[in-house]
């Protein structure tokens, strides 16, 4: 298995439950690869959905992934502040092709403010019945929301601004040196 290095570009591929492509990013630049996680950053990169979709993002974020927690955070760098997106998902997997996870639908926003709202309920709800997701399925994403929700309080890791600042401006002197 190819180990990406920082400064490498890898893409991100998000699936469902039932195995189906639900979303690819392009281009994500590798901040820090270890044993556990990953922390990338991509600015303006180009976002295609399964129907075909395409889009690019409209600002840079840093993006920390974890083999072991079942959630992602990507942290939204905007001039208003910084606004957090959390998906409950598997935790990732890399291969030649991508880091790849399946997403289970539930997401957390987190305002600038600290404001934060559970995201698509009614759209679990109707996966996990089209789907079939295990019980076990549920009780580790309850318990990595609980987890989730601890670290946007206590503002660890990602949630930390001093974090958000130290993997932007290495963004920046990697994207700087190509």
């Amino acid at each position: 298995m190819h180990i990406p290095k920082e400064g490498d570009y890898i893409a991100i591929q998000s699936y469902k439950h039932d195995g189906s492509l639900h979303r690819i990013w392009r281009d994500t630049m590798v901040l820090k690869e270890s044993e556990d996680t990953l922390i990338g950053c991509n600015d303006h990169t180009l976002v295609t959905e399964a129907d075909g979709r395409r889009w690019v993002t409209r600002e840079p974020a840093i993006v920390y992934f974890h083999k072991h927690y079942w959630f992602n955070i990507v942290a939204m760098i905007r001039d208003s502040g910084v606004s957090y997106y959390c998906n409950l998902a598997s935790p990732f997997v890399l291969d030649e092709q991508a880091l790849k996870y399946i997403d289970y639908d539930l997401d957390v926003k987190v305002f600038p403010n600290g404001e934060r709202h559970l995201l698509d309920i009614d759209e679990y709800e109707a996966h996990q019945r089209k789907w079939h997701y295990p019980l076990s399925i549920d009780h580790i994403l309850k318990a990595n929301i609980r987890i989730l929700v601890d670290w946007i309080k206590n503002q660890k890791g990602p949630f930390s601004q001093a974090y958000v600042d130290l993997w932007y401006q290495r963004y920046q002197e990697l994207a700087h040196h190509r």
